[in-house]
């Protein structure tokens, strides 16, 4: 938790966040802009009104911050205003502090920039798939829902792929066959399943039914080749992992940060 005043400009919140790559990604933009900002972890056990406000307090030179699994849904009711594609998300991974000239702080916006940075990432592969093709999206949180945004936005349909399966939209891994495969060859994985350190877990996919006309898009990017990626690519597939999504949503948010 934080326990002390920080100067830092940026930052990042979720649980765990020892896998991520954002910090790493931000210091190294910074050094090469020659840019004395800094980007740092925030670990919250708990996403609360009172570690909110720790946050800010406790942080003054604070613009904003990114937001990461579990807490992309679950920030969205502390927002003072959400931006129309945050809304039509469902999520939040993007949050800029607007503060007044005495530092005090007067609202959190709430934005996403998954969707525009996952849309770029995945187009190439949409561009190689047959007209009329749809996704299959594993998972049905704040991942999933701003890939199911931006797969709107390509005019791709999608069905979601869930172990609970009471949304009319979704289907459960055991429903999945070999026509549904052939219907809906782009499939991206939208869950933490793979992420370091448990990078030897993956979807419950079908992987028998995987083939040379799949598109497996991972969102996880650490490791660089998750056990999703590595099966499906096994059976042929072209396969991506999530790292130039979070490069392109990083940069987004930070023109958030700067200009709004």
């Amino acid at each position: 938790m934080l326990k002390q005043l920080s100067d830092t400009d940026y930052g990042l919140i979720g649980r765990p966040l020892g896998h991520s790559k954002s910090k790493e990604f931000f210091t190294a933009y910074f050094a090469a802009q020659g840019s004395k900002e800094s980007y740092d972890n925030f670990e919250l056990p708990a996403l609360t009104p009172e570690a909110l406000y720790s946050l800010v307090l406790l942080n003054p030179q604070l613009k904003g911050f990114n937001v990461t699994a579990p807490y992309k849904v679950e920030i969205m009711q502390y927002l003072d205003r959400i931006s129309p594609e945050a809304a039509e998300a469902g999520a939040v991974n993007t949050v800029r502090i607007v503060r007044d000239s005495g530092g005090r702080v007067t609202a959190l916006e709430g934005y996403n920039t998954d969707v525009e940075g996952f849309r770029q990432s995945v187009l190439p592969m949409t561009e190689e798939m047959p007209e009329g093709s749809g996704a299959l999206i594993l998972g049905t949180g704040g991942a999933a829902k701003a890939v199911a945004t931006a797969l709107g936005k390509l005019g791709i349909r999608h069905t979601f792929v869930s172990r609970s399966t009471s949304a009319s939209d979704t289907i459960g891994y055991d429903d999945i066959t070999a026509d549904v495969i052939a219907a809906n060859p782009l499939i991206i994985n939208a869950t933490p399943l793979g992420t370091y350190p448990d990078a030897e877990s993956c979807p419950p996919l079908p992987y028998g039914l995987i083939d040379s006309s799949c598109f497996c898009h991972d969102l996880v990017y650490n490791p660089a080749t998750t056990e999703f990626m590595r099966r499906s690519a096994e059976r042929g597939a072209k396969v991506k992992n999530g790292l130039e999504m979070l490069h392109r949503q990083a940069m987004a948010s930070l023109n958030i940060w700067k200009t709004k």
